[in-house]
């Protein structure tokens, strides 16, 4: 294996700050089966492993870093990834995303 899909559901107004992932799975579809059975509302995204999504994305093009704050350790820990990712609702997946960075 090497990628995993990582489901984070949307943070509730009486969630803390942190946003902690609900799942990681081997396969798209087994995520998505889960998804669907639990009716959730969040977002899957496909992390390659041995690799930070931020040096990934930056080494293959899905992002470049153009602003001071690019380079910190606050924004490459928090970078979501570059390239794949699906949003939900209520278990229904909707269209593909291109991954933002909080710029």
């Amino acid at each position: 294996m090497t990628e995993v899909w990582v489901f984070t559901g949307e943070r509730s107004t009486q969630a803390t700050n942190a946003t902690f992932p609900g799942g990681v799975f081997s396969s798209r579809q087994r995520a998505e089966d889960w998804i669907a059975e639990h009716g959730l509302s969040g977002v899957l995204t496909m992390y390659r492993l041995d690799v930070g999504a931020y040096d990934w994305a930056v080494e293959n093009g899905a992002f470049k870093p153009n602003k001071p704050h690019h380079f910190t350790p606050d924004f490459i820990g928090r970078f979501a990834g570059g390239d794949t990712h699906f949003h939900y609702e209520a278990g229904k997946s909707g269209d593909p995303g291109i991954s933002s960075s909080r710029d």
